[in-house]
């Protein structure tokens, strides 16, 4: 099938009953991502781009359309088949960093992995490891409380990656960090993009999605290219 392309969303529509009116979310998006593109999805707070990113990592449904994720027909499958799916290929990375605040940043991290049935060594290897990867190696028994919010995201950066995910979905990553640490939230996604992951980065601003090879932009539900066509 298409197995150079992580994602591919045709004449996806989305829309919610707010009363006895209709409200339409998403309005017929046409979206395609190759695998290890890094993408930017650029849009002003309310234009539907937090809907997107849910449909994209199946935390919602659309009303109509088509989504390929992986070669997968995604309208053919249940809760279960889609959890596992979201579970194994997708992770996501927050503005707010979602971390427990009582477990350290290893075991934070660890965390999927002990839902996903790994053995205690191959967790502790690949914990290491992904710490080591976002420059935390010296943070490993450090609580939430105890790391900057920059040293936060990275953590929650590694708790993504560490289920060695083919896409990471990160909706305003870099929302609750100041200028600098922000940017160096998006150096480190352009390293794990070099390094062959597929990216998309949901934000509002400008200079975060110029980090990216890519930039979409969302207004009132509708999706264009970067230089504005609407694509077909």
């Amino acid at each position: 099938m298409h197995e150079n392309i992580a994602l591919m969303m045709q004449d996806i529509v989305k829309e919610y009953l707010l009363g006895d009116e209709t409200f339409t979310a998403l309005k017929h998006v046409n979206l395609t991502v190759g695998r290890g593109e890094f993408v930017s999805i650029l849009g002003p707070s309310g234009s539907g781009k937090s809907t997107l990113m849910n449909i994209m990592g199946f935390l919602d449904m659309p009303t109509s359309g088509r989504y390929v994720f992986n070669e997968n027909e995604i309208e053919g499958f249940d809760e279960s088949e889609l959890a596992f799916i979201r579970n194994k290929e997708i992770g996501f990375v927050f503005q707010s960093f979602h971390l427990l605040p009582r477990q350290t940043a290893f075991e934070n991290v660890e965390l999927p992995l002990i839902y996903a049935h790994i053995p205690t060594g191959e967790r502790r290897r690949r914990v290491e490891a992904i710490l080591q990867d976002v420059g935390l190696s010296d943070k490993m028994k450090h609580y939430p409380n105890q790391l900057s919010g920059g040293q936060q995201q990275r953590v929650a950066i590694a708790r993504a990656m560490v289920t060695e995910p083919t896409l990471i979905l990160a909706d305003e990553p870099t929302g609750a960090l100041d200028q600098k640490n922000g940017h160096q939230i998006m150096d480190l996604f352009m390293d794990l993009n070099a390094a062959g992951k597929t990216i998309i980065v949901i934000t509002h601003d400008q200079s975060i999605a110029s980090y990216a090879s890519r930039t979409v932009h969302i207004l009132d539900g509708e999706v264009f290219e970067e230089e504005g066509a609407h694509i077909d």
